[in-house]
């Protein structure tokens, strides 16, 4: 079976084995972005990701606007499941972005990045924090890997929503909505392919805006059919 949970932030507690208690052997768990356990490569840090590892169910992860891209980028390029990964250990995947994986009988599209509202503030200080938003190419390779599929997928996960989702979901909100290339892309996205569900987690809440799109944050949610698991930790 397929899970999916929103950004981590590097919080031990969630992915502590009672909140995945509802992960099997040979499952695989898909946080949606700051997944925030591959940032300074600490000892606690290391110690973590080799507990993890020791897991018998698969961990994978998107990429979001909160990474060290370089220490990312430094593990193997390889395939798993149909698409492009930097494999971690044995059963932790960090998921491309523009990649179509075969999980568990579902087809699942990934479109990790983002981009923060302070960006510009905090470049100058983190240079990889530029690798957050998603490149021309990224986006045309999303977009051929659709094609390839005929545009008939189950599962979408991002980091970011759309911007028509966004946009519903701060009504009332007395700053305008940032609005960003990715959110229209996936508003394009959204146009022309066929899919059950779109997961995302930037928001971080825990919400159904309808049986097609969902929020994530704490919550452990079933991809195959959208029921909540897990709960606040």
């Amino acid at each position: 079976m397929v899970f999916v949970t929103g950004d981590t932030h590097g919080d031990p507690n969630r992915l502590s084995k009672n909140h995945l208690k509802c992960l099997n052997e040979g499952d695989t768990l898909i946080v949606c972005g700051d997944f925030g356990f591959i940032w300074d490569k600490s000892k606690a840090e290391q110690k973590f990701l080799k507990a993890l590892s020791k897991r018998n169910y698969n961990i994978c992860f998107i990429d979001g606007t909160h990474e060290n891209f370089d220490l990312l980028n430094a593990y193997p390029l390889t395939i798993w499941n149909g698409g492009k990964v930097h494999q971690i250990s044995d059963n932790i995947f960090h998921l491309m972005r523009g990649q179509v994986f075969e999980i568990d009988g579902l087809k699942i599209f990934t479109m990790g990045g983002g981009e923060s509202p302070d960006l510009d503030a905090r470049i100058e200080d983190n240079p990889w924090l530029k690798y957050e938003i998603p490149s021309k190419n990224e986006l045309l390779e999303g977009a051929a890997n659709l094609e390839n599929n005929d545009c008939k997928i189950d599962i979408i996960i991002t980091h970011e929503p759309s911007s028509t989702i966004k946009g519903f979901l701060k009504l009332g909100e007395s700053e305008a909505v940032r609005v960003t290339t990715l959110n229209a892309y996936f508003d394009e996205l959204s146009k022309c392919s066929e899919f059950k569900r779109w997961f995302f987690g930037s928001l971080h809440l825990d919400k159904y805006i309808s049986n097609t799109y969902i929020g994530v944050h704490k919550a452990v949610v079933n991809a195959h059919t959208g029921e909540r698991v897990a709960f606040d930790v």
